[in-house]
């Protein structure tokens, strides 16, 4: 037996080709992509059945009054103002607002 594999180990003839071992690398490489999304598709179905389940129809909601005065309105210009001046490096009197609207 030790004789034989020596033979086979001294023609060459159990070296891999080159091309082989990049052909079954991709391979691999993709076969377990699939698997992944293969998967993810199955975690998705089970996971969207109970979503299902939970929903209950959504409540009416009051509209919220459009024209409510801002509280502390100089106050909350003043902070904005301040925080505005500090990220752009300059001086708070060389800033002027325009307007300011609750959004």
């Amino acid at each position: 037996m030790t004789n034989l594999t020596l033979a086979v180990a001294n023609t060459g003839k159990t070296a891999t080709p080159d091309w082989m071992i990049v052909v079954m690398s991709v391979g691999v490489v993709f076969v377990g992509l699939i698997l992944i999304l293969l998967i993810c598709k199955i975690m998705g179905l089970f996971f969207k059945k109970t979503a299902k389940a939970d929903n209950k129809p959504a409540t009416p909601v009051a509209p919220v009054a459009t024209n409510a005065p801002i509280a502390n309105r100089q106050e909350i210009i003043a902070a904005v103002t301040a925080a505005c001046a500090e990220d752009m490096g300059k001086d708070i009197s060389a800033l002027r607002v325009i307007s300011f609207k609750k959004l």
